[in-house]
């Protein structure tokens, strides 16, 4: 599914292939994110706002309006744009880097604020796009080129669990973690988006899914073993599952 030069609907809008790394997630991800918006209709009034890294070329694939965010804010920036267009679909697109490093704050702030803005986080626990360093949700022991023994809880603390981190905050709608690593997680991961994408349409509150992907070259494993790992030490700490679900609520905007 990395290779999406097949057109879906009219969202998803390609001619060429991705430059996503062969057996990259976020092919499969971004195509998630297109049917949801295609299968609301809400394709002419959404925009993307795209972090810094991999997740940037999403939109590339999207006939939808984007706006490239400077690193770690689009969380901010989404804020200005629904206060600004309230009727609009605004989204924000990026890697756990992106998001959770430098953009934890803006993140959690803009989940504790309960606006209705979608956040889709894809999390390959690494930074893939400068070179596959240490990101904050790195498992414990795992080699990357800033830990190449491993990470070391003692010195570079926990991975974070970020949904864990907004479960009780109000203005959170929808907040879920997905995966990639099997053709029945990837059915999940589209429930959840949609379902994460009707949480605004509806305009209930903030929505947020973490979806977990593999990586292969920041991972520095071939394609089959990083959809292993991902199904198995990945989803050991980082587990699937839907922390809430507000979204059959009556208060439609």
């Amino acid at each position: 599914m990395d290779n999406l030069s097949v057109k879906y609907g009219k969202t998803l809008n390609l001619d060429k292939l991705t430059s996503y790394c062969p057996g990259c997630g976020h092919g499969i991800v971004t195509r998630l994110v297109a049917e949801a918006i295609e299968n609301l209709g809400v394709m002419n009034r959404t925009v993307a706002i795209v972090g810094i890294g991999c997740g940037g070329f999403s939109h590339h694939y999207m006939d939808i309006d984007a706006i490239e965010a400077t690193h770690g804010r689009s969380p901010s920036f989404a804020i200005g744009y629904k206060m600004t267009k309230p009727d609009n679909i605004v989204f924000t697109y990026a890697g756990d880097g992106d998001t959770c490093a430098i953009g934890l704050g803006d993140l959690l702030h803009a989940a504790n604020k309960g606006l209705p803005i979608t956040t889709i986080m894809v999390n390959n626990s690494v930074f893939g796009m400068t070179g596959g360093q240490m990101s904050p949700t790195s498992l414990e022991g795992q080699v990357t080129t800033t830990t190449v023994e491993g990470r070391d809880v003692s010195r570079q603390g926990h991975p974070l669990l970020v949904p864990e981190m907004m479960q009780y905050m109000p203005g959170v709608k929808y907040l879920a973690r997905a995966s990639v690593a099997t053709p029945k997680d990837i059915r999940k991961a589209k429930k959840s988006i949609q379902k994460a994408f009707e949480c605004q349409v509806k305009g209930l509150g903030y929505s947020f899914v973490e979806v977990m992907v593999p990586c292969p070259t920041g991972l520095k494993k071939n394609v089959r073993d990083s959809y292993e790992w991902c199904g198995n030490q990945v989803a050991d700490y980082f587990k699937p599952q839907v922390f809430k679900d507000e979204t059959e609520q009556d208060n439609v905007a």
